[in-house]
């Protein structure tokens, strides 16, 4: 049989974050294997019907199962299938006479093991072309999406964070590194909108998902984890329509011979050239990550604040030490520290305590109480001579209150009434710091970063997706949305 060509970008994909009803193929009564966790996790997350699927039982954690999925009642879109790899032609065969939109395989033993899982691999897709279904997978954890009350993965909830609700998509071709990014996420307090486990990337792909997310209204900021594509033509095309829309920050794998040769060996994947793809991401408006945590960074920033229209930067710090080396890291990143006219220096003097610094860096001091670094933030804002401000409160000084946060969130809502530009934090310390740098995010929709460097880079990287909206022409598209709202990132 030959395949069928492959449909348009983003074809049924709604149903792995929509789906009315969803099966489990190979659901299990033991706790230790995935289908096990699997109908557990849905359970517990899912508030539509949830069918096990497994011929040698008829109850599995207190529901009726069904010995195949042509037996269960409507409604049933989409089946999640963790059998024996030689099993799956048959069950996604079923799942195709069901009237079943998309499947989600878990198993593994296909591409990634050598020519025999490879041609078992294109069976399967044989099938899911035959029937018009869509197919993450094989060999991936799954999906979990929070606004949707989906955990459709294999995730121990014993073992693995999850997070919550939040703004940020999260597609990762590596299951493992997704799920460590997960457990990261949830212990740093950011919120998610879609996860998805690509695994071999039979059907769906990074442009399907890219497609999708371009109109999703729970995802602001799109960061992906990347090995390899097969088709370059459809990848680039996704991402130059989903750029001027939403920002991706991608990070890629395989940038040595050896890195590359790892890749293909894990999922399959061609790596390719690193410098190609650099260029691909440079040329389409991706803002590329050097590390994971890097990635996260950068998208929050992306996520919660408008873009930056210029590269000039305004800090202002309750440490001198910390303003300059905010500085030094923003000089190298091609952003601008300019000191402030006059005028600007002026308004500052007069709210300031007579030994702070107004130049730019804004030196309050630790002599400083929280209205010196709002009223500061509040001159600077509206002095019409920076593009972004970065904040540096530390928490430890006597006169930064707990009511910080309470009153940075009033002060950001009124400064974005009028002007729209970006602010970040860079807040150091240690337990004190972190539950009231987690109130900012939350209060005030203001990312913060643990040191100068990580907060300097967000704005590098709004600088550089500001550069590109206004190279496309959808600017004033990101400036209205940003106006009209502060964007939560929600725990």
């Amino acid at each position: 049989m030959t395949i069928v060509a492959k449909p348009p970008r983003g074809y049924k994909v709604e149903v792995f974050f929509k789906p009315k009803g969803i099966a489990v193929i190979g659901a299990s009564r033991d706790p230790e294997k995935p289908g096990h966790v699997i109908l557990y996790n849905l359970r517990n997350s899912f508030n539509g019907p949830v069918y096990p699927v497994n011929p040698r039982a008829d109850v599995i954690l207190g529901m009726k199962a069904y010995p195949s999925i042509l037996e269960v009642p409507d409604p049933v879109d989409l089946a999640v299938i963790a059998v024996p790899a030689p099993i799956v032609p048959r069950v996604v065969e079923e799942a195709g006479k069901r009237g079943v939109d998309g499947v989600i395989v878990i198993s593994g033993g296909f591409r990634e093991v050598g020519p025999e899982g490879a041609a078992l691999e294109r069976k399967v897709l044989e099938i899911i072309r035959k029937y018009g279904m869509r197919m993450i997978g094989p060999n991936c954890i799954g999906v979990y999406s929070p606004p949707a009350g989906i955990n459709a993965t294999f995730f121990d909830p014993q073992r693995q964070g999850l997070p919550g609700s939040g703004p940020i998509a999260f597609l990762s071709q590596s299951g493992a590194l997704g799920a460590a990014m997960l457990d990261w996420a949830e212990m740093r307090g950011i919120g998610v909108s879609r996860f998805v486990s690509l695994g071999n990337k039979a059907d769906v792909d990074e442009a399907d998902l890219l497609t999708y997310l371009k109109k999703d209204d729970a995802t602001q900021s799109i960061a992906l984890y990347i090995e390899g594509v097969e088709d370059g033509k459809r990848f680039r095309e996704a991402l130059e329509d989903t750029t001027p829309h939403k920002p991706i920050v991608a990070l890629k794998a395989g940038r040595s011979e050896a890195g590359a040769r790892a890749a293909a060996s894990h999922t399959g994947s061609l790596a390719g050239s690193y410098r190609v793809y650099e260029a691909v991401f440079r040329q389409t408006g991706v803002i590329l990550a050097n590390t994971p945590a890097e990635m996260f960074d950068l998208a929050m920033a992306l996520a919660l604040q408008p873009p930056m229209q210029g590269n000039r930067v305004g800090i202002v710090t309750v440490g001198g030490g910390s303003g300059v080396m905010a500085t030094d890291a923003a000089e190298v990143l091609g952003l601008r520290v300019p000191e402030f006219s006059s005028t600007t220096q002026s308004k500052l003097r007069r709210i300031l305590l007579p030994i702070a610094s107004p130049r730019n860096p804004v030196d309050v001091t630790g002599s400083a109480v929280d209205e010196h670094l709002l009223e500061s933030l509040r001159v600077v804002a509206e002095s019409g001579e920076v593009d972004g401000i970065l904040l540096i409160p530390y928490f430890n000084v006597r006169g930064i209150s707990e009511q910080f946060p309470e009153k940075l969130a009033k002060v950001i809502t009124e400064i974005r009434r009028k002007h729209t530009i970006p602010v970040v934090v860079s807040a150091t310390g240690g337990r004190r710091t972190w539950g009231l740098s987690r109130l900012i995010e939350t209060m005030a929709g203001v990312p913060v970063y643990t040191s100068e460097a990580a907060a300097v880079k967000a704005l590098w990287a709004l600088y550089h997706y500001g550069k590109w909206l206004k190279r496309v022409g959808t600017l004033e598209e990101h400036i209205k949305k940003h106006q009209v709202r502060l964007i939560e990132i929600r725990h």
